[in-house]
């Protein structure tokens, strides 16, 4: 009888090295895709903690606590400044509508819009309002915006 050495052979290293490669190439997308997804929620849940932030300063400060010197900073501390932004638009008789919104490269409309279904996309052309003042002042086509309107009695 032939004397074995101990160890691996060439051919189940390889074998080995193959099923691994099959397991990383199977769990590479769901990785990926949850990711994305998560990335999504962060964005949605930004906007909204935002658009709450703003609201609730009028309804306890007064509707004179929304100024230009208002900035998202002091509002939601964990936001990222350059990624995100918000312009108010005063009404009449207290009313406001604000557009809280999102411009990054990583995170797309789709994926936002499957966790929050009132965002939508596109820029703000409305010059008769104001940015608040460490976010982001402009917007272009690929803006993702939640708008919602207020009233301060």
């Amino acid at each position: 009888m032939k004397n074995r050495k101990l160890g691996f052979s060439l051919v189940e290293l390889l074998i080995v090295l193959a099923v691994i490669a099959a397991l990383i190439a199977t769990i590479t997308p769901v990785a990926m895709n949850a990711i994305k997804k998560a990335k999504a929620t962060q964005v949605a849940q930004n906007l909204k903690t935002l658009a709450s932030a703003i609201e609730n300063k009028a309804y306890v400060d007064g509707s004179s606590s929304l100024t230009e010197t208002l900035s998202i900073s002091s509002l939601a501390r964990d936001v990222k400044v350059e990624d995100y932004g918000a312009h108010i638009l005063r009404g009449t008789g207290g009313s406001y509508t604000v557009s809280v919104f999102y411009i990054g490269a990583d995170s797309d409309f789709t994926s936002v819009k499957a966790v929050l279904d009132s965002v939508t996309k596109g820029t703000i052309n409305d010059s008769s309002g104001f940015y608040l003042s460490d976010g982001l002042s402009s917007t272009n086509a690929n803006t993702i915006k939640y708008v919602f309107p207020f009233t301060v009695y």
